[in-house]
């Protein structure tokens, strides 16, 4: 009953026109809610007690995650009452920016989205009986869309941030994965200047992957214009022309669209930049329109390539969308669109702010691929965008084959060929990189400055060998990436012929072991070496090693074919002079039995090995150093 005395007081003061100090509002507030002691003083120095103090402490979570949960609503949906994806690409957009802004403490903006694949489509093939989800449906009203977004690793003035996005059914509790993306974000000072960006260090075992393979994702988007040249340099623009049939295809003229949009301030960011996520919506509008002029349905979305921003546009400025179906396959066509900017001036160009390459299906009643009309480009500009589309694909093919797999899904040896090289590459490198970012290593023997760790996951038993050696770390990176050299240090190893250069970074190798099979043969080996230089002070000097087929080395009767899923070494300087060498293997059935036998202690020749290795290395780098 104290409260509402103090409550009577509180209106008489109000009446009367008295400041009402600060601890009797609350108190009488709190009386309210069935508080009834007096309001006391807070000590000088006293602090107060934060909310939920008493609570258990949360683990510890990366300050540059942003998450964010959006309830599907009838304005984010499309005339079938489905997720629209470019509302869906607006909303990764800016999940990525603000975990971008985060890091970078200043405003940034979108360099460039990397291939979105969906795992589950964004359409509904299927119609449901009310309340009920079947699992495979896309996004509908009052379904829930989850982003988490993270910056992986920053470099210089970019970084590179990952995106998940999974959607959950409310009624039924399900979850389902949607898609993965990495976004590359450029942090921007004043006038549009380059900010220097702050390190970003990695803390547990998952993002010290992500940073580590961050480096390697970026090296492949900057090679991914070569790649599509080589590609159409080698491929013969008879085959192209062969199977086109005038007679039935649909001129591609007929699925050109070009539409304009005025950029309002609802469109930009708190920059007065137009949101990226918002001109990929524009695009994924006319390029939807495009493959529905070929197929004249409603096409489903599957994956896009890369989108990437070549300057940004401002409130004010008029967007031209274009798209045109660039080439129809048997059950997918790909659509090319772009984005340019212009004033109110239309004397002056426009400017080429945006492109990307978008593959469309489309899906029967039961969710089936439909059989599509060919495409018969125009003659030029035309027949390019064709041929490009169709090299595109087999890239696409190659990295969903290579690079997208689980490492347990992968191939031991994979076809090596000039148009996924570089997938195999990365897929080389980020599986060693992956591995050494395992954070469950036990140490199984050690002897002297030799030490050797075990790693069981899965199917897999990896083992790590390291130890220091007085030697720098890029002459240990010469000497150990050379496998025509091995021979001289590893009594497995009987000769390494170099097969082919593929290029400054990657060479292949025919390896004959004297190891016997079996069989009772000796094994022999086609092994793709990939090197990498430290990409950022902490990183270390990477040689990976695994197996390829080639044409020109298949297996033969004398010797019993090898193959190695992933191994190689990581070099970490920790002086001007020494180094911190590591040997690491994910043991193939083929091996097991020697490694089992050394981590066991009936055998020694892993720690006898390693230190004719530091030997070799101590041996040699004075005559490394007088050729250099």
């Amino acid at each position: 009953m104290l409260s509402f005395f103090w409550l009577r007081c509180l209106l008489k003061m109000v009446k009367e026109n008295i400041v009402v100090p600060e601890e009797i509002l609350s108190f009488c507030c709190n009386g309210l809610q069935g508080s009834t002691s007096p309001p006391r003083a807070r000590d000088p120095g006293e602090r107060e007690e934060a909310p939920g103090a008493m609570a258990s402490p949360s683990p510890p979570r990366n300050p540059t995650e942003v998450q964010m949960s959006q309830l599907v609503l009838p304005c984010h949906t499309n005339h079938r009452g489905e997720l629209s994806t470019g509302q869906l690409l607006k909303w990764i957009d800016t999940a990525a920016c603000l975990s971008a802004e985060r890091h970078a403490g200043c405003p940034c903006v979108t360099a460039s989205m990397d291939d979105i694949y969906f795992e589950h489509t964004i359409s509904q093939p299927y119609i449901n009986p009310p309340g009920q989800w079947d699992g495979k449906s896309g996004v509908c009203v009052g379904q829930v869309v989850n982003i988490k977004a993270k910056v992986n690793r920053a470099f210089n003035s970019s970084m590179e941030v990952g995106i998940q996005v999974s959607y959950e059914d409310l009624c039924s509790g399900k979850h389902c994965s949607i898609c993965k993306a990495y976004a590359t974000f450029v942090a921007q000072g004043p006038f549009g200047s380059k900010v220097k960006l702050k390190p970003l260090t990695p803390q547990t075992e998952e993002e010290k992957i992500e940073y580590s393979i961050a480096a390697e994702r970026r090296r492949m988007r900057l090679v991914h214009k070569d790649t599509l040249k080589d590609l159409l340099t080698r491929s013969p623009r008879e085959t192209e022309l062969e199977t086109r049939d005038g007679s039935v295809a649909v001129p591609a003229e007929k699925t050109r669209v070009e539409s304009v949009e005025l950029v309002l301030p609802p469109h930009a960011n708190h920059q007065g930049n137009t949101f990226g996520g918002q001109i990929m919506a524009w695009m994924e509008n006319v390029a939807t329109i495009a493959a529905s002029r070929l197929c004249h349905a409603h096409p489903t979305l599957r994956a896009i390539e890369m989108f990437h921003f070549r300057g940004p546009s401002q409130v004010g400025d008029r967007l031209v969308l274009k798209a045109i179906v660039n080439n129809a396959f048997k059950n997918s066509m790909e659509v090319g669109v772009c984005a340019e900017a212009y004033g109110q001036e239309m004397s002056i160009s426009r400017r080429h702010i945006n492109s990307a390459f978008m593959t469309f299906v489309v899906l029967d009643q039961e969710g089936r691929p439909r059989t599509l009309p060919m495409v018969a480009p125009e003659p030029g500009e035309g027949e390019r965008r064709y041929r490009e589309a169709s090299a595109r694909k087999k890239i696409r093919l190659d990295r969903k084959y290579v690079v997208s797999c689980k490492q347990t899904e992968v191939p031991l040896s994979v076809p090596w060929d000039q148009s996924n090289k570089v997938y195999l590459s990365y897929n080389n490198v980020s599986a060693l990189k992956t591995l050494v970012a395992k954070a469950n290593w036990a140490l199984a023997k050690e002897k002297e400055k030799v030490r050797m760790y075990t790693l069981e996951e899965d199917k897999f038993l990896s083992f790590r060998i390291e130890m220091s050696v007085h030697i720098a770390a890029s002459q240990a990176f010469s000497l150990l990436s050379d496998l025509r050299r091995r021979h001289e240090w590893d009594r497995h190893y009987t000769s390494a012929e170099l097969v082919q250069q593929v290029d400054d970074d990657d060479v292949i190798y025919h390896v004959v072991s004297q190891t016997l099979s079996h069989e009772n043969k000796p094994q022999d080996f086609v092994i793709l070496a990939s090197r990498r230089k430290p990409c950022s002070k902490g990183d270390p000097y990477v040689v990976a090693f695994r197996s390829v087929t080639l044409p020109t080395h298949p297996a033969s009767a004398g010797f019993t074919r090898g193959e190695t899923l992933c191994s190689g070494f990581c070099i970490w300087p920790e002086s001007e002079e020494m180094s911190k060498v590591a040997y690491y293997n994910q043991a193939t059935p083929g091996y097991l039995n020697y490694v089992t036998t050394n981590v066991a202690g009936l055998s020694s020749n892993f720690c006898a090995t390693f230190e004719a290795c530091e030997k070799f290395l101590l041996k040699n780098k004075e005559d490394l150093i007088m050729r250099l």
